[in-house]
Order: structure tokens, then sequence, then C-alpha cells
């Protein structure tokens, strides 16, 4: 009996991990539409940074941040269609800039000098964008 009992429990989790993979929710919250997933991710970035230093969810909304831009890299940066655009190597370089600050100085608030340049980064994002680039 337990020869055939351990073959058939194999399968029944290969197929139920099979299943789990190829399901079509994201774990992520992305989409998969570049436009769509960019746009939601800047909104959710200005939210963000522009929280007062002294803010009781601060810590918490960082973080969530942190995951978010994780999430779009590692769903995007290997997209061929997308890698080229100009949208997105302005938006990579934002992205690479506050996580940077988010990792070496957790504590500590944005400098008003990342903050204007994240909007700008963040309008040259949009307008790109809105070009199809």
């Amino acid at each position: 009996m337990k020869r055939y009992l351990s073959p058939l429990v194999a399968l029944v989790l290969v197929v139920a991990i099979s299943l789990m993979g190829c399901s079509s929710e994201s774990v992520s919250g992305l989409s998969g539409d570049y436009r769509q997933d960019t746009f939601a991710l800047l909104q959710s970035l200005r939210t963000s940074i522009e929280l007062p230093a002294d803010a009781p969810d601060k810590a918490a909304l960082q973080e969530e941040a942190r995951q978010k831009i994780n999430d779009f890299a590692s769903r995007y940066r290997r997209d061929t269609s997308v890698t080229s655009l100009t949208s997105f190597t302005t938006m990579r370089t934002a992205l690479n800039s506050l996580a940077g600050h988010y990792s070496s100085y957790p504590n500590r608030p944005l400098p008003q000098k990342l903050k204007t340049r994240l909007e700008q980064e963040f309008r040259q994002v949009e307008s790109a964008l809105k070009r199809g680039s």
C-alpha cells in the first residue's frame, strides 16, 4: 500500500502546485499592463513621499513602497517590450534612488533635493507614457 500511496501523494502535490502557479491572480497587485501599473505606482510613491516625518504609519508605508518597487522591477526588468522605453528607464532611475535611500537611511526623512528630483522624474515618466514611449 505504501508503494502506491507515496507516488500518488507526490502527483497530487505537483498538480496542486502547478495549478496555483498558473493562477491568473497577481500576488504583487500588478495587472500586467505596463502603463496602468506605472501610473498606479507613481501615485502610491507620491503618497508615501509626501507624508510628514511624524506620521504614525510612515514606516509601514515606506515598507509597502519598497515592496511595490521590488514587485514592479521584478515584473518589468526582463520584459523587452518595455525596457527600451524612455518612461521605463526614467522610472528605473527614480525607483533606484528612492529604494537606495530607504535601504541606506530607513529612519531619516527624504531630503528636499531628492524629493524635487523624484517629482521631476515622475513628471517625465508621465509625459513619456502619454506620448507612448
